[in-house]
């Protein structure tokens, strides 16, 4: 049986143990963004790690889906830092963030939706493939958590999101990422507003519509569930954290989506109430076993 690769967030609090022990992970990830300094200490250690452990570099602030396009001393660095580090994978997300505002280009500091339609496909490929031939290799985007949804005109259709980004791999070369626990978020969001019943059919469905051959890599983590102000539980929402444990559903979703895609790469992902790192291995080891199962839905 062909496992997975399992790979942990690499995080400040947990350097030192990850340059000075060798551990049962197989990549480690950080974000792109905290390395653009041309030197210092942060790219010091980052360097080392290399040295240990392949790296997989996920950014936060390309903003691909942005109509104004890719920023370009954002891309700098990025470039500056895949080159330096040559990790094994790259990756972003879909969403926009940079926009017009009175005389210039700003950047909303978010992972923000964009709508699942023809033009901003566009818009899409056109960044992905800017950003691909700039760092010469394909990088991956991954699906967001989105808590705003766009309302648009009846006379313009939208795709599913399957479809949306089955057809971005295909048009550019690039890879998925897909995060579970991002589909069961939005999943639990919108059984909140009252839009589906069963959440876990709808992540099964969404893992099924995805083209499998386009999915390089998957992401689990943690959510929470936010209470309102005003005590209407109509208005609580889930949000995407990465403070807390996989919790049952998205494991077993993830092995849904290991049936689906194949032993792809898996990242355990925790940024928030960062804890030791005995529990990220745990969380790993866990990943690892759910592989092991035969069949999805069996005892983990």
């Amino acid at each position: 049986m062909t496992l997975p690769p399992v790979g942990i967030g690499w995080r400040h609090a947990h350097y030192a143990e990850l340059l000075t022990q060798q551990l049962g992970v197989d990549f480690l990830e950080v974000h792109s963004e905290n390395f653009f300094a041309q030197g210092g200490a942060a790219l010091s250690v980052l360097e080392q790690g290399r040295a240990l452990y392949p790296i997989s570099l996920h950014g936060v602030g390309l903003g691909l889906g942005s109509a104004v396009g890719i920023d370009p001393w954002h891309l700098d660095q990025l470039a500056a830092l895949v080159e330096r580090i040559d990790p094994i994978r790259v990756s972003d997300h879909a969403c926009f963030a940079r926009g017009l505002y009175g005389a210039g280009n700003v950047h909303a500091s978010d992972l923000l939706p964009i709508p699942f339609t023809a033009e901003a496909l566009d818009v899409l490929c056109n960044n992905v493939d800017r950003v691909q031939s700039r760092l010469k290799r394909p990088i991956l985007v991954e699906n967001l958590s989105a808590y705003l949804h766009w309302r648009l005109p009846p006379d313009i259709p939208q795709r599913a999101e399957t479809e949306f980004l089955s057809a971005l791999a295909q048009r550019t070369g690039c890879g998925l990422l897909v995060d579970v626990n991002n589909i069961y978020v939005n999943a639990l969001n919108r059984a909140r507003d009252g839009l589906v019943d069963d959440p876990q059919a709808i992540c099964r469905a969404w893992l099924d519509g995805i083209a499998p051959a386009a999915v390089a890599e998957l992401h689990l983590a943690g959510h929470c569930h936010v209470a309102s102000n005003d005590g209407d539980r109509a208005s609580d929402i889930v949000i995407d954290d990465h403070g807390s444990r996989v919790c049952e559903a998205v494991w077993q979703l993830y092995r849904h989506a290991l049936d689906r895609f194949g032993p792809v790469p898996t990242l355990i992902e925790w940024d928030t109430d960062v804890p030791a790192l005995a529990v990220l291995l745990d969380e790993a080891a866990r990943a690892r076993a759910v592989a092991c199962a035969p069949l999805e839905g069996a005892p983990v």
